[in-house]
């Protein structure tokens, strides 16, 4: 059942959960750019600074599993509002952090936070937008990331350089807590799913029954995939930088910005494409398109600054674009009582394969003599084969079976 929204409402609303992930994928996406930075302030390794990354995400994803017993439970409002003025909290908690240990506690409070502000925001489009939609829906909320790489990236990495690591983490506070005063006034009530919901004590084994459905555990081994195979890459791309390649630290905004102007344009246009050609069609193809530009970022020769500038759009699009269908697709998996339910575990899934690809990518990294990162070549083949399994699995996640209905006997 869905809750039918003017068209204008409807557009402000999708804009709003779009800031909502802004904030959220910028203070998750803010750690990869200051890596230099943290790893000179604090005296860290590549590998310890993986276990940073690794924190937040084991925590989104242990908070987003247990968010699956009690996401569909609430109106989901009220629960945005809680759980992001929390998240606000933990933002607060990184920008004061005195030592390296106290950074990771409060990383792993950001990550139990903002890990179910992405399920709630799926859970709301499935509750407001038809089937039919959703992936241009989707498309307009994943400009959350394009925004985050064009604005909240590239701003927070020019006032790290400036005025010190903790800045951006300031700056996310104030944005935070703008969008969370708008979002109170302009989200409506979102509770028709409450006449649905089941007892309390039946919630855990609902919860173990949602995690024994055959299409449930074929899509989350696709988010799985997918969210492992770029975070191979992704958190080790402003260390090689600026360690192989000799770029600048404060040079860096100007990259993540090229690549957020594209994605901008390109979240939107594939958002679309997926409604109109399909959601697996789509992904599979920015799937097979997305292993060029993760061996390309892998395996960079020494190249001017305009020349990674002009370069790096290519593998910010493939990675942003293999995402707006997948999250199109993963609302029509589960039957509509259990969305909720179903996208907080997805959403716990995609974090677990988020920090075992972080995990992973920085367990064999190593800095060799010259001071240059060496081995991560190794990441993207793995990532590239990671994706071309992905491109085959995607054809079986389909939607749950509807029940056969009930005849009566003659």
């Amino acid at each position: 059942m869905t809750t039918t929204l003017p068209p204008a409402r409807e557009r402000l609303v999708l804009w709003l959960l779009a800031l909502t992930q802004f904030t959220v994928i910028m203070d998750f996406m803010v750690m990869m750019p200051l890596s230099p930075q943290l790893m000179h302030a604090f005296s860290i390794t590549p590998a310890q600074f993986s276990g940073a990354v690794s924190a937040y995400a084991w925590c989104a994803g242990a908070s987003g599993l247990l968010a699956a017993a009690y996401i569909d439970r609430f109106d989901r409002k009220r629960l945005l509002l809680t759980v992001f003025m929390l998240f606000n909290l933990s933002n607060l908690a990184c920008a004061l952090a005195p030592s390296f240990q106290v950074l990771v506690l409060s990383r792993a409070f950001a990550g139990l936070t903002g890990g179910v502000l992405g399920a709630i925001g799926m859970a709301i489009i499935g509750d407001l937008i038809p089937p039919q939609r959703r992936g241009a829906a989707t498309g307009v909320v994943m400009t959350s990331f394009s925004i985050a790489a064009i604005a909240g990236v590239p701003l927070g990495v020019g006032l790290a350089a400036r005025y010190g690591w903790q800045s951006p983490f300031f700056l996310l506070v104030v944005f935070s807590l703008a969008i969370w005063l708008l979002a109170a006034g302009v989200l409506p009530a979102l509770g028709t799913h409450l006449g649905q919901r089941v007892p309390l004590a039946r919630v855990l084994p609902d919860l173990a029954a949602l995690l024994r459905v055959p299409a449930h555990l074929r899509a989350f081994l696709l988010t799985f995939l997918t969210m492992l195979s770029g975070m191979l890459i992704i958190p080790f791309i402003s260390p090689v930088l600026v360690g192989n390649l000799g770029v600048h630290p404060g040079d860096i905004m100007w990259i993540y910005l090229a690549g957020g102007l594209a994605t901008f344009f390109t979240s939107r246009l594939i958002g679309t494409w997926s409604d109109r050609a399909g959601k697996h069609r789509v992904y599979r193809v920015t799937a097979l398109w997305s292993i060029l530009p993760m061996l390309g970022i892998t395996h960079l020769p020494q190249l001017p600054l305009l020349a990674l500038i002009a370069l790096f759009p290519f593998f910010m699009v493939a990675m942003s674009g293999r995402n707006v269908p997948l999250q199109a697709l993963m609302t029509t998996v589960p039957e509509p009582q259990r969305r909720g339910a179903f996208l907080s575990a997805n959403a716990a899934v995609a974090q677990i394969g988020t920090g075992l690809g972080a995990l992973l990518g920085g367990s064999w990294l190593h800095t060799d003599g010259a001071g240059h990162i060496a081995g991560y070549g190794i990441n993207g083949w793995v990532a590239a084969a990671l994706a071309l399994f992905a491109f085959w699995w995607a054809g079986q996640v389909q939607p749950v079976p509807a029940p056969a209905p009930v005849t009566n006997p003659a």
